[in-house]
């Protein structure tokens, strides 16, 4: 017989509250999923320290990033995620359920955006399957940046986001 032990979830309906970063010069969309707890708390992008995004952002484009929200807009980018609220177990992306989505197209009807990017697999399927029936706007899957995603190393993370700066 089993030893079932009680559950340690602790599934919590989580809002976003970061704003989207971007301007009418925006032409690459990066969107991931929700942010983790410490990027909320900190009310910044990948904020947790362990987070590759702006290391990898740094080497792709060969700079040391002072100012996050200056750098996204400097180089025509915008950044916010698919989801504005979910049920959601710490900052797991496989624990994410009962998904709301944000209204990517407010952004699309007030940039010059020609591509978008998400980042991990949780954030590229909701993109599929709650955001692309409305933009029919193909998005690019790309390695979650996570240290959940450890197998990747950094430098692999650097070649396979080379496309955002092509593109941009």
């Amino acid at each position: 017989m089993k030893n079932i032990l009680p559950s340690t979830s602790k599934m919590n309906r989580v809002e976003h509250t970061l704003d989207p970063i971007y301007n009418k010069d925006s032409k690459t969309l990066i969107l991931g999923s929700m942010p983790s707890i410490t990027s909320r708390a900190k009310m910044k992008y990948y904020g947790h320290p362990t987070n590759r995004f702006w290391p990898i952002m740094e080497q792709l484009y060969n700079c040391q990033i002072e100012n996050w929200q200056k750098f996204i807009l400097d180089h025509h980018l915008a950044l916010w995620d698919v989801i504005e609220s979910c049920d959601i177990d710490s900052s797991s992306d496989a624990s994410i359920k009962n998904v709301k989505v944000n209204d990517i197209e407010k952004i699309l009807r007030e940039t010059e955006i020609q591509n978008i990017f998400v980042l991990g697999k949780t954030a590229f399927n909701l993109y599929k399957k709650y955001i692309y029936p409305k933009t029919k706007i193909e998005a690019i899957c790309l390695s979650s940046p996570s240290s959940a995603n450890a197998s990747k190393k950094l430098a692999t993370l650097v070649d396979e986001y080379k496309i955002i700066k092509e593109k941009t």
